[in-house]
């Protein structure tokens, strides 16, 4: 089964001018990850070496993938030395395995920690080093082995994107490359492995699917090819996740939350983000939280400080959730839109505030400090100084 991608709801006129939009090959649809070991071979591997997780082999989505590499005649290494959040250490331990292995292409089966984890080693594989001497944008400058990456989650979008997170563990925080290296070669989306998410999961991945349309839509570097993912993405999002948490099984819903990840990555690999992101990366480093979580948290206080700035932007964001804001002024409906992923927030099981995850008051000024150093903050729509996120993360405890 594929789905068609579709215009969302239509959005105020944009500035015009040239744009630069990144994409890897997209392979989507029910029964996708039958094509991995096809694609690993057209990127001319031979010996795959695949980074996955625990969880992926005990659903079977491991063994069913090794059957599709042997019958392209592929011969795998499998890596499973990374935890959630991956850490600079596991990378480290990935690069050395993946170098003694012999391996020719990268593949990565898993959420967003494997495919973060699966793009770091290959950084480190050709390029040497730690990864964290590749944090910012554009420092990677050697080729990448060739990437395939198969997503199991609805959320992250690291499929997709040319952004690899990974937790520096000395700062304790989370470090956050950006550039076209990272943009995998191919992308497999088949929503069927979305079906063995656990509940807290696939809650947590679409809270982050549904920041990265908001975050991406409302960027200081967004345009008319982003902005059209970017709303669909919001539409799909809040008309699907709470069905796939009641009806896991679903097909019709599991396609449209994988279709929105897609969607979503899309947008903001082009478009980057905002103050959400930066601010969650620090305090998911910090106490090795979920990041949807924390944007689940965050994103309510964030839409309200932008609108101050953007008002309007936040109107087809509203429209796109489903709020009726017709003939309401922007900042109304910015506010509703704020309330409205607030509540579904609470709904899929978020704490109220960060005081709730073990954030303490006494954290907050190093955390805005380093936020202020994430690359995510440059394309915020409003200017945030110390004082402002410090008083956001205040606001979110």
């Amino acid at each position: 089964m594929t789905t068609v991608l579709r215009p969302g709801p239509a959005a105020p006129a944009r500035t015009s001018g040239t744009t630069k939009y990144l994409v890897p090959e997209v392979v989507f649809g029910w029964g996708a990850l039958s094509e991995a070991g096809f694609a690993a071979r057209r990127l001319g591997g031979r010996r795959p070496f695949v980074v996955t997780d625990g969880g992926l082999v005990e659903a079977g989505w491991w063994h069913e993938l090794t059957g599709h590499l042997a019958e392209a005649g592929l011969r795998p290494t499998v890596w499973q030395g990374l935890t959630p959040n991956p850490k600079d250490h596991e990378v480290a331990a990935g690069a050395e395995r993946y170098r003694e292995s012999g391996c020719d292409v990268i593949v990565g089966l898993g959420g967003g920690s494997v495919i973060d984890a699966a793009k770091a080693i290959a950084v480190v594989a050709s390029n040497g080093g730690s990864i964290l001497d590749y944090e910012g944008v554009d420092r990677v400058r050697t080729a990448l082995p060739p990437t395939v990456m198969c997503p199991s989650t609805a959320g992250t979008g690291a499929d997709v994107s040319q952004f690899t997170v990974i937790t520096d563990t000395t700062r304790r925080l989370k470090a956050t490359l950006i550039g076209r290296a990272l943009v995998p070669d191919i992308s497999i989306t088949d929503p069927r492995l979305l079906t063995t998410m656990p509940a807290d999961l696939a809650a947590a991945t679409g809270l982050d699917a549904l920041t990265h349309g908001v975050e991406a839509y409302v960027s200081r570097a967004s345009g008319p090819l982003t902005d059209v993912h970017a709303l669909h993405a919001i539409e799909l999002i809040c008309g699907s996740l709470r069905h796939t948490l009641r009806h896991p099984t679903d097909e019709a819903a599991r396609t449209a939350m994988a279709q929105a990840s897609l969607e979503a990555g899309l947008a903001f690999t082009n478009a980057i983000l905002g103050a959400t992101h930066a601010m969650s990366h620090q305090v998911g480093g910090l106490l090795d939280l979920p990041h949807g979580v924390v944007n689940g948290v965050l994103l309510p206080h964030v839409i309200r400080f932008n609108a101050r700035t953007v008002p309007d932007r936040f109107v087809p964001i509203a429209r796109a959730m489903g709020l009726d804001v017709a003939g309401l002024p922007a900042d109304v409906a910015a506010e509703l839109a704020a309330d409205a992923v607030g509540r579904l927030a609470a709904e899929l099981g978020c704490p109220r505030g960060l005081a709730e995850l073990g954030v303490r008051d006494a954290d907050v000024d190093v955390l805005a400090r380093t936020t202020l150093g994430d690359a995510c903050l440059s394309t915020n729509p409003r200017d945030a100084d110390h004082a402002d996120v410090a008083a956001l993360f205040r606001a979110a405890l």
